[in-house]
């Protein structure tokens, strides 16, 4: 008789059919097509009891939620963000077929593998696994989400926040789960410490634009370049100093990565060396100040017409604790006395948010570290980049990146594979995360933990 498939078996399975139904999000509307994966997940829900939700603000585009109702309505609820789309690739720059998830050397190389799919899979087979044990009498005392999410390589404007703003009852936001966490920082003296990511920066994306004399372009002279203008402000915007934002996120974070005393007295009053970090050192800095990124310059389209105008965009990443009007502050110091002839138009911008190491969750959190990596300390940090926690915080609730990787993977590893070539996950980390989510979900919804 052939063996009982494990609840890794399981999840290792569905990983790789939702790798192979290619969600490519190309960040314009008809792109994704999370409906494959949206699909493959009800299937692999049949009969398993769960109340099934789907969102489809534009074709294809299909978020889709699967429900466990607790026997306490006064519990505290969780619900579990996953996401389904993944970000394009260059077919010519990988080794192996990005959608074809193959297992090589105890790895699965796949687009999506790491960013999320992993944890998005562990999501659904924990919550099945749930939903089958309450249908046979074993409910939790609070009620479980799981949600599918499209569009969250484009900022959700199809997915999570479409679900927030247009339906933010169908599910709770309270207590939230969802990339990514559970790496290793490579700590001075030897320790281990894991991270779980409690905040991320906002977005402050600009686009500055001057103005110049237009003409033909046999005649420049005496002519107000805008070419040569926004290449000025593109230099002087490089040389910005933009100061260290030092909170208790990045204190802690310091702290727990063991320097001598001088080393993190400076670093924490943003007078220190960030190549002590190695491989962290760009995150560190990211993590410590607002990042600004000059990402698209445009200017002319005939080679013999000088351009009236000129822009350039910038992709700005501000701390939580920084405004907007803090960023363009920022632009005009840096720009000096080009100020008034460079005019300033806000993108996308969204503000930073945090929520604290401290509750229910987050000690559940620390609860299941200390069982699976026992000589780990937990250390709170803030995420570089985005993800859908952020409407979570918006709606009142809390929300934390959480997996589980070996310890030989550093936090620095684990960020390296988020949109590469030859994306891959360790398959010993997929275990650890289905078996951290399985035990924090009983823990956290009271359900009794099975051999």
């Amino acid at each position: 008789m052939a063996a009982m498939p494990t609840l890794y078996d399981d999840t290792l399975a569905l990983l790789q059919d939702l790798i192979r139904n290619a969600c490519v999000n190309e960040f314009v509307p008809d792109s994704g097509n999370e409906v494959r994966n949206a699909d493959t997940l009800e299937r692999f829900f049949d009969g398993a009891g769960a109340t099934v939700q789907r969102f489809e603000p534009h074709p294809g585009r299909v978020s889709i939620a699967f429900t466990v109702e607790g026997s306490d309505p006064d519990a505290e609820p969780l619900t579990l963000l996953g996401h389904t789309d993944v970000v394009p690739v260059d077919e010519t720059k990988w080794t192996v077929d990005p959608f074809g998830a193959e297992i090589i050397d105890g790895k699965l190389y796949g687009r999506g593998s790491v960013d999320m799919l992993f944890i998005t899979a562990t999501m659904a087979a924990v919550t099945r696994e749930v939903a089958r044990r309450a249908q046979a009498g074993e409910r939790p005392r609070g009620t479980l989400t799981f949600v599918g999410l499209a569009d969250e390589e484009a900022r959700g404007g199809l997915g999570a926040q479409w679900v927030a703003e247009h339906a933010p009852d169908a599910f709770s936001w309270r207590n939230c789960l969802s990339e990514t966490g559970g790496s290793h920082l490579p700590v001075r003296d030897g320790s281990d410490a894991v991270v779980v990511n409690v905040g991320e920066k906002g977005a402050a994306q600009r686009r500055l634009w001057v103005t110049g004399d237009a003409g033909h372009g046999s005649t420049p002279f005496a002519k107000d370049s805008a070419v040569a203008k926004i290449g000025e402000v593109a230099r002087r915007i490089a040389a910005a100093e933009v100061p260290t934002s030092v909170d208790e996120l990045w204190r802690s974070f310091v702290e727990a990565c063991a320097f001598d005393e001088d080393t993190t007295h400076a670093l924490i009053d943003g007078t220190g060396d960030y190549a002590v970090f190695g491989d962290l050192a760009a995150y560190a800095h990211a993590f410590s100040h607002t990042t600004i990124a000059q990402t698209v310059l445009r200017a002319g389209g005939a080679i013999n017409v000088l351009p009236s105008s000129a822009y350039l965009e910038m992709d700005i990443r501000p701390t939580p604790s920084t405004s907007q009007d803090e960023v363009d502050a920022l632009l005009v110091a840096a720009l000096g006395d080009m100020a008034g002839e460079v005019r300033i138009e806000r993108l996308l911008s969204e503000p930073g948010s945090v929520s604290p190491a401290s509750g229910r969750l987050w000690a559940a959190i620390v609860d299941t570290y200390a069982e699976l990596a026992p000589s780990a300390k937990v250390v709170p940090v803030c995420a570089t980049g985005g993800s859908d926690l952020r409407f979570a915080r918006r709606l009142g609730g809390v929300g934390y990146g959480f997996a589980l990787h070996a310890r030989g993977r550093d936090l620095a590893g684990a960020n390296g594979q988020l949109h590469a070539h030859d994306e891959h996950l360790y398959l010993e980390d997929l275990a650890l995360t289905v078996r951290a989510y399985r035990d924090l979900v009983h823990r956290f919804l009271q359900l009794p933990t099975r051999a």
